[in-house]
């Protein structure tokens, strides 16, 4: 007894995850060690020995009883505890360490246990606040609202009058963390040495996950999350988070404002808030990648019952403890890699993936290349708006697990959270796609950001060759029109920005072109509507009346009509603002030459063209 409690004292003063610490407590005590590791290793074993038998009897090969089996190890790891939990949900995010069918269970993964004794709860709150819990609330309900693996939730209202949310931390959980997270990279350990055919590295997984479970327990950095999430979007009116109660919140209690809303998979009920389900669900896909690819610090666990529709039309977010980050590069990566995908540089996309950190540079690219094109090109033709993304991320998977990829852990949260939000997203829209969903705000980021790279990626995406292609500037617009919150002056000042920088001489020399061209074929035009409307016995026979001709010439010129359209349907274009650009035009030594091209160019072409009326020359 002494010797557990000497385990239990040293590994609850751990404040970090320390796989070397961990160590040391457990080979000076090794009493409890041997207790868990028969607790856990007899069931790991007779698991596998089944597996491994049925794999060689053939009755695997049957996908029925191989999910069945997942299904049992899925099982298996809620029966095993927190950490074994934790494990199963850091799998299911790891496609190059998992099956598919494997990973399909592992996903599904409820992170919720029965409740522990609220005596104990309420010890923990006086152990950690120096106060009993009647000294802080005016009422605290005794049984537990919901629980979790890591602790359980109670609701009660401060002497202040507040409305809260107490969660409280289960007793004994760094001690049993600790202990299960040094048999589990025990087993990674025995794993990566005899069992060659494992690619990942598994105990660099289980360390990842170590450090990113200590964060959870520590409810003070749950807190400061909570803060710093609320700062990066206090400006979108469409968002919050609830208010943290710092007096009464430590290490192991969080004391958080009560919020009252429903889940968003409950469309019953925001219907009856009187909300769109949709509109809903637009607000969540928009504050995710604005997450991802703005702030860089993003909610990695948004399950239905983390995100809360509430009466007055916002999302409420809730539970800090699991948040990633995703550096600069790593974003403007991210969407490198959406353009090199729609415009099937597959080769790019792969290069893209190297410079992610997914695969070593030393790899050879070149068979992961048309692996690529099998999974995409059905996918890219299909179209960005109807894109599947859980097909994608499926197929995907079987790639990651057939090469040698290393999934960055930011990577493996970015799916889980998208994969989520999808799921959420379809129980409201059965047609939902995500990756539809979120392309209108890849588009305006490519158009607006004046990151270097994505200015790059911005010309690749408008080019092919030296070719400007004027369906996908379109396209561009078209999508990012759809944006609500696009600052439609910022959009035309990144277009002119690089318009007129030293890399947009491509694209002046493409506009130059295609309006003297457009100018051209505008005189043309007007030349053969005022000849048509001449007496029969005037009118020239030079000129070409046929249908088709003229839907040509209506045709070259509609690409700009469509382009003026779009730009006239976006949310702040008026005519005050065409008028400032038009000075800020005039201004531009690159626009006056440009004016000067354009009107030699013209010139030419109208010279060249009164030459060939007056030669005869059918027009």
């Amino acid at each position: 007894m002494k010797e557990e409690l000497g385990d239990f004292i040293e590994a609850a003063g751990l404040e970090s995850y320390d796989p070397n610490q961990i160590k040391s407590i457990y080979t000076k005590y090794p009493t409890r060690l041997i207790k868990r590791l028969w607790q856990t290793l007899i069931p790991i074993a007779l698991f596998l020995t089944g597996v491994g038998w049925e794999k060689l009897i053939g009755v695997l090969k049957s996908e029925k009883r191989a999910r069945e089996r997942a299904k049992e190890f899925t099982n298996l790891l809620v029966e095993l505890g927190p950490a074994f939990i934790k494990a199963g949900q850091a799998l299911s995010t790891r496609p190059d360490v998992v099956p598919r069918l494997v990973l399909e269970e592992l996903s599904q993964l409820q992170d919720q246990l029965p409740g522990f004794d609220s005596d104990l709860a309420l010890a923990c709150i006086k152990e950690d606040l120096g106060k009993s819990h009647d000294d802080i609330f005016d009422s605290f309900e005794i049984n537990p609202i919901s629980a979790a693996s890591l602790g359980q939730v109670h609701k009660g209202i401060l002497k202040t009058g507040e409305k809260v949310a107490v969660k409280i931390q289960r007793p004994g959980l760094r001690e049993q963390i600790t202990l299960d997270l040094y048999i589990v990279r025990n087993i990674a350990q025995w794993l990566k040495k005899y069992i060659g055919y494992i690619k990942s590295d598994l105990v660099a997984l289980i360390d990842e996950l170590g450090r990113r479970v200590f964060e959870e327990m520590d409810y003070i950095n749950e807190a400061d999350n909570a803060e710093k999430f609320a700062r990066l979007h206090q400006h979108n009116k469409n968002i919050t988070v609830p208010k943290i109660f710092r007096a009464s919140t430590s290490k192991r209690v969080l004391t958080m404002e009560w919020i009252d809303g429903v889940k968003l998979t409950n469309i019953k009920g925001i219907r009856e808030l009187g909300i769109n389900p949709n509109q809903m669900i637009e607000i969540g896909v928009n504050c995710s990648l604005q997450q991802l690819l703005e702030h860089g610090f993003f909610h990695a666990d948004p399950h239905p019952g983390n995100i809360l529709a509430l009466e007055d039309g916002r999302l409420c977010y809730l539970d800090f403890g699991m948040m990633s980050e995703v550096s600069d590069q790593s974003r403007t990566g991210l969407i490198q890699a959406v353009v090199h995908l729609v415009n099937r540089n597959f080769e790019k996309l792969s290069e893209d993936f190297v410079a992610l950190g997914f695969l070593d540079k030393n790899v050879d690219l070149r068979p992961i290349v048309p692996a690529f094109e099998s999974v995409f090109e059905t996918a890219v033709d299909m179209g960005v708006s109807r894109m599947d993304f859980k097909s994608v991320t499926d197929d995907m998977s079987s790639i990651m697990y057939k090469f040698p990829f290393q999934l960055p852990p930011y990577y493996a949260l970015i799916i889980r959270s998208l994969i989520t939000l999808e799921g959420i997203a379809l129980s409201v829209d059965p047609e939902f796609k995500i990756l539809g969903a979120a392309y209108p705000y890849f588009a305006r980021r490519l158009m607006e950001d004046p990151d270097p790279n994505l200015r790059k990626s911005l010309k690749e995406m408008l080019f092919e060759g030296e070719i400007f292609k004027w369906e996908r500037l379109e396209n561009l617009l078209t999508n990012a029109s759809k944006q609500s919150e696009i600052n439609i002056e910022s959009l035309i000042d990144q277009v002119l920005d690089f318009l007129f920088s030293e890399n947009g001489g491509i694209l002046r020399d493409e506009l130059i072109e295609t309006v003297a061209k457009r100018i051209d074929l505008l005189n043309l035009y007007a030349m053969k509507t005022i000849n048509k409307q001449l007496p029969v016995t005037l009118r020239s026979k030079i000129f070409k009346e046929d249908v088709n001709s003229q839907n040509k010439l209506i045709n070259d010129i509609e690409p700009i009509q469509k382009l003026i359209a779009i730009l006239q349907k976006m949310p702040g274009f008026n005519a005050q603002l065409v008028l400032k650009k038009i000075k800020r035009l005039i201004q531009e030594p690159y626009a006056r030459k440009m004016s000067m091209k354009i009107a030699q160019k013209f010139t030419k072409k109208s010279v060249a063209r009164i030459i060939k009326i007056a030669a005869g020359v059918e027009q």
